[in-house]
Parts: structure tokens; C-alpha cells; sequence
């Protein structure tokens, strides 16, 4: 069973950084699979943020991040990492993060994500 552990949430000041991180376990290998991040705000829907596949190294962006954000993989840890860039308030939200194999390239920036962890919350203050 896979299962995935965030952290590295905290509060930050607008324009700051953070990088969050999730370690995954339940295999010995990841490869095949894809690994997201999304995150949800108060009262507003869940929304994705970044995603990398393990094989092949293809990274898919939410307009609202890119250039800020990115998003990698250390297969030796089985570590999934978002670097976060120039924060703004509106990033604040409980991030998670998701993996699924045998995705199609359509369905990266969706929430068909089979395993799920409990997420960390970030809040940047402005």
C-alpha cells in the first residue's frame, strides 16, 4: 500500500520561499508512476499545482505557479519535493500530495490520483 507523508508547511511572509516535501513508501520503486501536488484554500475547491512523472521526468504546471514553483523527484529517497518561489497570500492553503501509475498525459493536472497523503498547511502572510 503506498502511502505519503507531507512536509515542510509553515507561515511565511509574501515573497518568500518554501519547499515542501513528500516522502513516499509502500514500494521500492516508484517507477511509472506520477507524483502531484494540489493544494485547497478555505472554503474553495481543491486545485491542482504541479505533477512529475518518475519516468521520463515530464513536469505539467497550474498557470497560477509557473515560473515560481517547481517541482522535483530524488528516486533514491522516494522523495517527491515543491519548491516554492515569490509566495503570494494567495497560495495559502493545505497542500497535499498524490500518486497514481499509469497515468495518461490528460489526466496529470486532474484529481485521478489513487493515493493521497493528509497535507501541510502553508500560509503566506502579506
Amino acid at each position: 500500500q503506498v502511502q505519503l507523508v507531507e512536509s515542510g508547511g509553515g507561515l511565511v511572509q509574501a515573497g518568500g520561499s518554501l519547499r515542501l516535501s513528500c516522502t513516499a513508501s509502500g514500494r521500492s520503486t516508484f517507477s511509472g508512476f506520477a507524483t502531484a501536488w494540489f493544494r485547497q484554500a478555505p472554503g474553495k475547491e481543491r486545485e491542482f499545482v504541479a505533477t512529475i512523472r518518475w519516468s521520463g521526468g515530464t513536469t505539467v504546471y497550474a498557470d497560477s505557479v509557473k515560473g515560481r514553483f517547481t517541482i522535483s523527484i530524488d528516486k533514491s529517497k522516494n522523495m517527491v519535493y515543491l519548491q516554492m518561489n515569490s509566495l503570494k497570500p494567495e497560495d495559502t492553503a493545505v497542500y497535499s500530495c498524490a500518486a497514481k501509475a499509469g497515468m495518461i498525459y490528460s489526466e496529470l493536472s486532474t484529481p485521478r490520483y489513487d493515493y493521497w497523503g493528509q497535507g501541510t498547511q502553508v500560509t503566506v502572510s502579506s
